[in-house]
C-alpha cells in the first residue's frame, strides 16, 4: 500500500485516519506498557503522519519515529516540528543510540510478508534495543479475522475531518499464495453533495498471523514473550505482543 502514502495522498490518509483511529487511546495503551516496564525512550516504527507521536512528545517521552514513506515523514514533521522522524526500512535500520523500547503500530507487521522479512526486522530491532529492551507490536489475528473474510467480503468505512467527507470500500479475501495472506482491494472516495468521487485505489497482499507463529519467530530471534493482549481495532481482530530482548 506504499503507493497510497505519497503523491499527495498522504494528506488524505492523514485526514481519514484521524476518524478511524483514536490516537489518545493508542497512546494510553502503549504508554501504559512502557511505564509498566520502566521504559522512557521509544522508537515507533510505522509512525505515519505523527498523530500518535504528538502524545508521546507532548508528554516529554524521549521519542523517535521511523516510517518507510518519505512523504509520511515529511507530513509528520509538519505536524510535530519538535519531533525526531527518520525515513527507513524496519528490516534494516541503525539508530545513533539504542532505545529502551520499540513499538510497531497500526498493524505495520502485516507488511512483513515473508519469514525472512520478519527475521530481518526482529534482528534489526534487536540491534537497536538496549539490553533488556522491550518490543511491543500489534498484529492481525488470522484465527479470528479469516473467519470473517473467507469467501470474500466488502467493508465500507466513512471518515470526516475539517468538513471534508471520505469513504473507503475494502474488498477482502483470503488467498493461498504463502503463509496466512489476504488480498485487500481498496477504493477511496471523496463525498461531495452526496456524490462519490474516486480519488485513489489500491490492491495489496497483506499478512495475518497466529499467536503460535509469533511465539516461535520471537523465540528464534532471542526475545522472551511477556504478554499477549487482545487489542481492539477499527477494522481487524488484533493482538498486541510484548516481548523482551534477551
Amino acid at each position: 500500500m506504499q503507493s497510497l502514502y505519497s503523491n499527495g495522498f498522504e494528506k488524505i490518509y492523514d485526514n481519514m485516519y484521524q476518524s478511524f483511529i483514536d490516537y489518545k487511546q493508542e497512546y494510553l495503551f502503549y504508554n501504559t506498557i512502557l511505564k509498566d516496564h520502566n521504559k522512557d525512550s521509544v522508537l515507533e516504527i510505522g509512525s505515519g503522519t505523527g498523530h500518535l507521536a504528538k502524545y508521546f512528545i507532548d508528554n516529554q517521552c524521549n521519542y523517535q519515529g521511523l516510517d518507510y514513506s518519505q512523504a509520511m515523514i515529511d507530513l509528520a514533521i509538519q505536524n510535530n516540528p519538535k519531533g525526531l522522524f527518520t525515513q527507513g526500512d524496519m528490516r534494516n535500520f541503525k539508530l545513533s543510540t539504542p532505545v529502551k523500547s520499540v513499538i510497531i503500530t497500526g498493524r505495520t507487521s502485516s507488511y512483513l510478508l515473508t519469514n525472512q522479512d520478519i527475521n530481518n526486522a526482529l534482528q534489526s530491532i534487536y540491534t537497536n534495543l538496549e539490553p533488556n529492551g522491550i518490543l511491543c507490536f500489534d498484529f492481525i489475528d488470522a484465527n479470528r479475522f479469516f473467519k470473517q473474510i473467507k469467501g470474500g467480503t466488502t467493508l465500507t468505512h466513512k471518515a470526516s475531518f475539517n468538513n471534508s467527507h471520505y469513504s473507503r470500500d475494502s474488498k477482502l479475501n483470503t488467498n493461498t499464495s504463502n503463509n496466512f495472506m489476504f488480498d485487500w482491494d481498496s477504493k477511496y472516495y471523496k463525498i461531495e453533495n452526496n456524490n462519490k468521487k474516486l480519488i485513489a485505489s489500491d490492491t495489496s497482499e497483506v499478512r495475518a498471523f497466529t499467536k503460535n507463529e509469533w511465539e516461535l519467530l520471537l523465540y528464534l530471534n532471542n526475545y522472551k514473550i511477556l504478554a499477549f493482549i487482545d487489542k481492539p481495532a477499527y477494522m481487524f481482530d488484533c493482538y498486541a505482543v510484548v516481548a523482551q530482548k534477551l
